[in-house]
């Protein structure tokens, strides 16, 4: 294989760095990289490694674009709204590097297809938003000796590590379960919309984790493995972590991890929901119920439902703003806090009369009143 006079003119800047020769830009050339989600850390992740010119790039995500997302993920516009990430981004990537290959998939990745899709790859980018994603894809790294540069974001702050890069053969880094054994509560951990992120954040984060494949594909500079990179966009500094491997984990096999995450726990099959139809009916009806709102301050001045505003974060710490004398109709964007909530207050303080609103302020918007924005 060798580099084309279109390759060569178009890599020159590459070529013409020290230590970064012919020899760098065939390795970027020969390899084949997945990305997992076309979120904000995928966007310019991947925009980076196209230009770069990594030989293949395939995307993954079974997510459709929303409004919400533009402030941060740079490959989609207005005209996107309501098309699939991964194949608009795969589209856009192929029309701004025409000499590469990108392939775009609507699949979601998961215990039953995941071995198969990374096997296929060298290097995995972890650009998930969810803990049960981000497990999934570090354990099957681990099994196949995958190469999985992780990132993540939350308001402010990022993290990059590379994990389970090979040192020298059969000695490899320490991966994600070395820093967290075991998820968080779900209830502990806001996501974008309850605590928002700074739109370029994931621009930062995700441009770092273009630069350690790189770096990892070529052979060049010291890889970030072993080690977390914390990143603080509001005093701009950095530092990092030394990272212990864990000598006694062993990961052979791949599990459900929905339920490893509390995702689906048990109490959900047993959780009473009530239709925004039925709500409507009882708005119009005038019931005698209470209507919590557990979504943030900034979210309720947008758009809400004239409920009673008790945070997720807070609503724990005051049960007394909820009657146990009559239904109660908890509800957020789409339902899953919702959700989160409900477990939460029936598992502590024994609440049974608690409704969960299905779809959130979304079915709300979309099969009651189109004047309710979504967001």
């Amino acid at each position: 294989m060798n580099l084309s006079e279109s390759e060569i003119r178009r890599y020159g800047r590459h070529l013409a760095l020290k230590d970064f020769g012919i020899a760098q830009q065939l390795r970027l050339k020969k390899a084949k990289v997945l990305i997992v989600g076309c979120g904000g850390l995928g966007c310019p992740c991947a925009l980076y490694l196209a230009a770069a010119g990594v030989g293949e790039i395939t995307l993954i995500d079974d997510d459709k674009v929303e409004e919400s997302n533009l402030h941060r993920q740079i490959l989609f516009t207005q005209d996107d709204i309501g098309k699939s990430k991964a194949l608009i981004a795969s589209q856009k990537l192929q029309i701004q590097n025409p000499l590469i290959i990108v392939k775009g998939s609507q699949t979601r990745l998961t215990s039953d297809n995941a071995l198969q899709i990374i096997a296929n790859h060298d290097i995995v980018i972890d650009g998930t938003d969810n803990f049960p994603t981000r497990y999934l894809v570090n354990d099957a790294c681990v099994i196949l000796n995958k190469v999985n540069i992780y990132g993540s974001i939350s308001q402010f702050e990022g993290q990059v590590s590379v994990f389970n890069y090979e040192y020298e053969k059969g000695i490899r880094s320490p991966n994600y379960r070395d820093i967290y054994p075991a998820p968080p509560n779900v209830d502990m951990v806001p996501d974008c919309a309850t605590g928002g992120v700074l739109g370029v954040l994931p621009g930062l984060i995700g441009t770092i984790q273009a630069t350690e494949a790189i770096k990892v594909i070529t052979g060049i500079g010291e890889i970030l493995s072993g080690e977390i990179l914390l990143f603080d966009s509001l005093d701009m500094s950095s530092r990092k972590l030394r990272i212990k491997k864990n000598k006694n984990l062993k990961i052979t096999e791949l599990i459900n991890y929905d339920d490893f995450c509390g995702i689906n726990n048990n109490n959900k099959g047993h959780m009473k929901e009530i239709t925004v139809q039925e709500l409507k009916e009882w708005k119009d009806n005038s019931k005698d119920f209470q209507l919590v709102d557990v979504r943030e301050q900034h979210e309720f001045e947008f758009c809400n439902l004239s409920g009673d505003l008790i945070p997720l974060n807070t609503i724990m710490d005051d049960p007394d703003k909820i009657s146990k004398d009559k239904p109660v109709v908890v509800h957020c964007r789409s339902g899953a806090r919702s959700a989160n909530a409900i477990m939460a207050l029936s598992e502590r303080f024994g609440f049974d009369n608690l409704l969960n609103l299905k779809g959130g302020i979304q079915a709300w918007s979309k099969e009651i009143d189109p004047s309710v924005p979504q967001y």
